[in-house]
């Protein structure tokens, strides 16, 4: 069974203050026509202390945003360049949302509160800084989804629906309107790095450094790694450690984020900023998810080149703290790991025990080749092989001899796994768009709740983020 996030108490820490003169601009947020709560955490509201908040208390914090007490007094808007779709882009930044609150959880880890659709800012450029309704329901399922199948991500916390028709060109407008907060553990990019290399702020680069070292703690490089004790070359391996697992975590989940861009990638490799995603219908490397990706770069099957690519720009972010040989050696860690994560993360979904390097290995091509020559999604096909059952061929071979893992679960019985496949997110969204009916949506999150009890926690990664007592 998944272990309950933990209840703690309200603990307003707001970190960000120490870099925040170089790293983010005050803003304020929109004044909405209406307030109405649409969603809200349960499951993760008591982890930050937030439980004992009424409704209407939730809503002026997370409709009107009024201050948390002791926490940012003005939210933050983060200015970041990136590489999207690999072209440079030093115009980008919090243009519709921005950094409300720190807190820490029972563990002692720093926790953000971002949002989203949350008004202008100095990064709008010509965005109006809203989301549409449907947006924020599209990540509220991406996000329980990915947290079932043990991926790394931030968490939807809450959805207030604000009153405001919008206009979109990829959906039907007018459109209803919404603003949206995540939990996550930092919102601190690859392309917060590359801005402070462009403007050559090197003294602010190792200040940067410093946050994320002291505020997102993982271990450290390996012993025979050249430079091993310079800060950025630190960060470097961690970062390394940490996406390579993100990486296996989605192909093993068969998720497309769709927009892989440096200013998406989170140093503490944690999945977030939903747009354009899908869950694949079939094992299908060349699957993409955004329309506009038309080359093809951040389809399924490219998702691990994609991100090694993002950490090459980490890599060069940092050059000016840290010699190139010593960031090469953390960079190059990343094929190797990404290796170790798929294996452990396959044999993990698939219920069973690992059985060496090797059986692993021929294990996940036994399984690729499975979902490839049948036409199957890793849905059906992880649910029809839980604990190695119903296999034939080179996967029959490959799961021989292997226990299965302890935590039977009824879940496994039924005829059908749970998915999150276009139809169904489409046909939630109807419910809402025609008949306001918000049942299909609770119905489908408390379903891969299930789903993610009967999976279990996913193994931690090397590199996980470690509990920190302030």
């Amino acid at each position: 069974m998944r272990q309950a996030p933990a209840a703690a108490p309200y603990r307003p820490d707001p970190q960000i203050d120490g870099v925040a003169d170089f790293l983010a601009d005050p803003v304020e947020a929109a004044e909405f026509p209406s307030a109405t709560l649409r969603f809200r955490n349960h499951r993760h509201e008591g982890t930050v202390g937030l439980d004992s908040l009424s409704d209407e208390q939730w809503i002026a914090h997370f409709g009107h945003f009024e201050p948390l007490p002791d926490n940012l007094p003005q939210p933050l808007a983060l200015r970041y360049h990136g590489h999207q779709f690999r072209t440079y882009n030093p115009e980008i930044g919090d243009g519709r949302g921005f950094l409300f609150a720190q807190l820490r959880d029972g563990a002692g880890r720093l926790l953000d509160l971002g949002t989203k659709g949350s008004g202008q800012t100095p990064w709008s450029r010509s965005g109006d800084g809203r989301l549409t309704l449907k947006g924020a329901v599209r990540e509220i399922l991406a996000t329980e989804m990915l947290e079932a199948l043990g991926v790394n991500t931030s968490k939807t916390f809450s959805v207030v629906e604000t009153g405001e028709k919008l206009w979109r060109n990829d959906e039907p407008s007018p459109t209803r309107s919404a603003v949206m907060v995540r939990l996550s553990h930092s919102h601190i990019r690859i392309g917060s790095f590359q801005r402070l290399l462009v403007l050559e702020e090197h003294e602010h680069l190792a200040k940067l450094v410093d946050y994320c070292l002291a505020q997102f703690p993982g271990h450290l490089p390996p012993e025979d790694a050249p430079d091993r004790d310079n800060p950025a070359v630190i960060l470097a391996h961690q970062a390394a450690e940490r996406l390579a697992d993100l990486a296996a975590s989605y192909m093993v989940a068969g998720f497309v984020h769709g927009v892989l861009n440096t200013d998406n990638m989170n140093l503490t490799g944690e999945s977030f900023d939903y747009g354009p995603w899908r869950f694949l219908p079939k094992w299908e490397p060349q699957f993409t998810a955004a329309y506009f990706d038309h080359q093809g770069l951040y389809a399924f099957g490219r998702q691990p080149e994609a991100i090694r690519w993002n950490l090459a720009q980490l890599a060069i972010a940092l050059r000016p703290l840290a010699d190139s040989d010593a960031l090469l050696a953390a960079l190059n860690r990343f094929g190797p790991l990404y290796e170790a994560a798929m294996m452990r993360r396959f044999c993990w979904r698939l219920g069973v025990a690992r059985d060496g390097e090797e059986a692993d290995r021929a294990l996940v091509g036994a399984a690729e080749v499975t979902m490839r020559e049948g036409q199957i999604g890793p849905d059906a096909f992880f649910h029809r092989h839980r604990g190695g059952r119903n296999a034939e061929g080179e996967l029959a071979e490959a799961l021989a001899e292997r226990p299965a893992l302890p935590g039977a679960s009824d879940y496994w019985d039924s005829e059908e796994p749970e998915s999150m496949l276009i139809e169904e997110v489409e046909s939630i969204w109807d419910a809402i768009a025609q008949n306001d009916d918000w049942e299909p949506l609770a119905d489908k999150v408390e379903r891969v709740r299930a789903l993610g009890d009967a999976l279990g926690d996913a193994p931690a990664p090397i590199g996980h983020l470690s509990s920190k007592s302030l």
